[in-house]
């Protein structure tokens, strides 16, 4: 199974990168060509996208700095998206989002969604400059 990590440094706290990476009303701020829509239906949520809608939710720990994102076409078939915020010495926060290839997902499907998300730490990035 190929996987991809993309990392930045961002010059904030854990704490704030923390609170507002593991809000999912912010997802549609950064992540606007996979979320270029958030909708809510009772307690689930789904992202609107160019491939379609999907469910789409977040378990996030304070005290690891872990933020595991799900995302997939029922609730009962999420793919896990890690991501963590790591505070630094010197009061910056390291976040890096992993992202995997699943067995049926085109090579090109999987650069393409790579490439993507590289453009969307750019919004990461420019948040928090």
């Amino acid at each position: 199974m190929r996987s991809e990590t993309v990392t930045t440094i961002l010059p904030a706290s854990r704490n704030v990168v923390f609170d507002y990476m593991s809000d999912i009303e912010r997802l549609p701020e950064w992540a606007t060509e996979f979320a270029r829509q958030l909708k809510r239906e009772g307690q689930d949520y789904k992202v609107v996208n160019g491939l379609g809608e999907f469910y789409f939710k977040i378990e996030a720990d304070p005290g690891t700095g872990v933020i595991d994102m799900f995302a997939g076409p029922t609730k009962d078939q999420m793919a896990v998206f890690p991501t963590r915020a790591v505070e630094l010495p010197d009061g910056r926060t390291a976040y890096s989002f992993t992202m995997f290839q699943g067995p049926d997902m085109p090579d090109e499907l999987f650069e393409t969604q790579h490439q993507s998300l590289q453009r969307e730490f750019a919004n990461i990035q420019a948040r928090f400059s």
